[in-house]
């Protein structure tokens, strides 16, 4: 049950945040981001037997590391930049968050090139005449 775990930390820090940002505001942005890594850092543990599950399958179906490490990376960017962008919205900073998703975005893209490349070059040597000699 570590998702009762999870709640019930987020609910206490919640409670402490709400208490705390009446009186002291700029104590409640550094609890807040305390908070979100401790979250994070638990979650992380959980997220390695999944990279590990999806390696022992990747190696299994002889599928190349590449293309696993990259979609790993892919997910990796996705959540670590959607928690930065949420600490940004917790202290206020609404533009700075959309930046940081933007960001994230453009990497994405930058990585995930390289797949869409080797898939175009493969439906294309399918199609009939496709393939260069």
């Amino acid at each position: 049950m570590e998702v009762l775990q999870i709640v019930g930390f987020g609910l206490i820090a919640t409670v402490l945040l709400v208490i705390l940002r009446k009186q002291r505001p700029e104590m409640a942005v550094q609890l807040s981001i305390a908070a979100g890594v401790i979250l994070f850092l638990f979650i992380l543990t959980k997220v390695t037997a999944v990279v590990q599950v999806l390696d022992d399958l990747a190696n299994r179906a002889q599928i190349n590391r590449y293309y696993l490490t990259t979609l790993l990376k892919i997910v990796g960017i996705a959540y670590v930049a959607e928690f930065g962008a949420q600490i940004c919205r917790d202290a206020g900073e609404g533009a700075i968050a959309s930046k940081v998703e933007l960001g994230a975005k453009v990497l994405v893209l930058v990585l995930a090139l390289p797949i869409v490349l080797a898939l175009m070059e493969s439906l294309i040597n399918l199609l009939p005449g496709g393939a260069s000699p």
